[in-house]
């Protein structure tokens, strides 16, 4: 379903040019989850924003389901996050102005994928059917982000990325949080790459990538 090939990426600095990733390769397929580890620095969110066509790669592919976002144009990609992939990050970036139930519905709604039945099962399992009429203010960060993990489901993407999702939140409510969108990614039967420090919750996942230097740490 993910097919990323010598992925290269450098950015210019005033010191001079700092390679990011060096030939990055992995796969991913349909329904699988992947924990991307590595110290700060290693390239894991960098790798994350080049999938999610955030940002381009210097060389290398990325093939997303047979498509190769790197030949996308700004538009395309953005096409592709509406539709495609769904993006969870440590800031819960909820609107403020609206509500937990339209916040749930707002990328769904976009992509033209909103779906009454989805959008009830999501609630039910976040623990958010008495939550709908509240506004982001009026939540907890736990349920800050369960929101935005079921506001990112709901649109039904393929692939849903992480960046250290639980990294806000205390222990406690960091597992209760992964152990939901575990529960709702075999739900869905969509795949999860995971960006996290924790090995306790990379154990989680189907499989651990550990990136050093820019590289696959073997």
């Amino acid at each position: 379903m993910l097919e990323v090939r010598n992925l290269q990426k450098s950015y210019e600095t005033p010191q001079g040019k700092i390679q990011v990733l060096d030939g990055i390769s992995l796969d991913l397929t349909n329904g699988q989850s992947l924990a991307l580890m590595g110290e700060s620095g290693s390239g894991k969110s960098t790798l994350l924003h080049l999938i999610g066509g955030l940002d381009t790669p210097d060389e290398g592919q990325i093939i997303l389901d047979g498509t190769d976002v790197g030949t996308l144009s700004d538009a395309g990609r953005a096409e592709l996050r509406r539709g495609q992939l769904g993006v969870v990050f440590q800031q819960f970036n909820l609107v403020p102005s609206l509500n937990v139930q339209d916040n749930l519905a707002f990328q769904a709604r976009i992509a033209g994928r909103f779906d009454t039945a989805w959008q009830a099962h999501l609630a039910g399992t976040l623990g958010l059917d008495d939550l709908l009429q509240r506004y982001p203010e009026q939540l907890s960060g736990g349920q800050q982000q369960r929101v935005a993990i079921g506001r990112t489901l709901a649109a039904k993407p393929q692939l849903m990325l992480a960046d250290e999702p639980t990294g806000n939140l205390d222990e406690a409510t960091g597992d209760a949080v992964l152990d939901l969108t575990l529960s709702l990614v075999r739900d869905l039967g969509n795949s999860l790459l995971m960006v996290t420090h924790n090995p306790r919750l990379a154990e989680r996942l189907d499989k651990t990538i550990t990136l050093s230097g820019g590289r696959v740490s073997s």
